[in-house]
């Protein structure tokens, strides 16, 4: 399989940074559908934007935007997932399969590094989720895969526990890493790249 352009079909504004890179800036703009998990609610609604669902738990979206979009806020007391987990399920139960979430990172590093490693659990539910950054995209995978890249394109590999890792079109070899560390700093060679092995990883491509 090759990833190509991502297209979602949706986006989740997540309660991190709001974007500032044209690219997350852009698939926001551009959606079709947007969902603001709790006070991200809050900088898009300032920015001249009306979220088409609100939701999380409800302890950080403003008590004026609360009552403003009252029809659209989805009030979750669920403490079991976060609300970014919230969102993705909403819009899962709602049809959607291609769904990207950008503002999921930056603040916290805790909740960053929470919010990412989600993204191996929404591939297990069958659901194409991304995180766009300011800085790239993290893409979850499993088995052998192929990614769009282009030459000089950094590139990184976070081992979810897949056997037998190996690149093809990377500058550096990759082997089963079992620090997350280990994989990251490599560098494409061509207009894409193909990682061979068995089980689940995540790759980030950089932007910038």
């Amino acid at each position: 399989m090759k990833y190509e352009h991502y297209t979602p079909e949706a986006v989740i504004l997540a309660n991190g940074e709001y974007p500032s890179h044209p690219l997350p800036l852009q698939m926001l703009e551009n959606a079709e559908f947007v969902v603001c998990c709790d006070g991200a609610a809050n900088e898009y609604i300032l920015r001249g934007h009306t979220p088409d669902v609100i939701i999380g738990d409800g302890d950080s979206l403003s008590p004026e935007y609360k009552e403003l979009f009252s029809p659209i806020v989805h009030q979750i007391a669920d403490q079991e997932t976060n609300d970014q987990t919230k969102a993705v399920h909403f819009l899962q139960k709602k049809g959607f399969r291609r769904i990207a979430i950008v503002g999921a990172t930056g603040k916290r590093e805790d909740h960053t590094l929470g919010n990412i490693s989600l993204l191996i659990d929404y591939m297990k539910d069958g659901i194409e989720v991304r995180t766009i950054t300011d800085y790239g995209m993290f893409i979850p995978a499993k088995d052998t895969q192929t990614f769009a890249s282009h030459p000089g394109q950094q590139v990184s590999i976070f081992n979810f526990g897949a056997k037998g890792l190996q690149g093809e079109g990377l500058v550096y070899p990759l082997s089963d890493f079992t620090n997350w560390w280990q994989g990251t700093l490599n560098e494409a060679t061509a207009n894409e790249f193909t990682v061979h092995c068995t089980g689940e990883y995540l790759v980030f491509l950089a932007s910038i």
